[in-house]
């Protein structure tokens, strides 16, 4: 699987990898490219999932704010809802294309 901003990949992994919650599938943190993902302030905390950590999307000067986000530290239940840890794995927005 891969994530696609304008033809650039910013996270590549085998789909067995990869965790699908809510619709979005979450990269392992290794599989994303360094240089991409720039932490930003935007506060959210997932009633199941926890405090969230956004980040903007950065390719060739074009920044996408908030559209990819992980969960650095999850509450208790969720990695057994989800039937894995996913601590750190990222998810990205519709504007960066998910594809097989």
């Amino acid at each position: 699987m891969r994530a696609v901003v304008d033809g650039t990949v910013v996270a590549e992994a085998p789909e067995e990898d990869l965790v699908k919650i809510e619709g979005n599938w979450y990269f392992p943190p290794a599989s994303v490219v360094d240089g991409f993902l720039e932490r930003t302030d935007t506060p959210y905390t997932c009633p199941w999932k926890g405090a969230c950590q956004y980040y903007a999307v950065v390719v060739d000067g074009k920044r996408l704010p908030d559209r990819a986000w992980s969960y650095p530290h999850l509450r208790d239940g969720a990695v057994a809802r989800v039937g894995r840890d996913f601590t750190d794995y990222v998810a990205f927005w519709k504007e960066v294309r998910v594809t097989a």
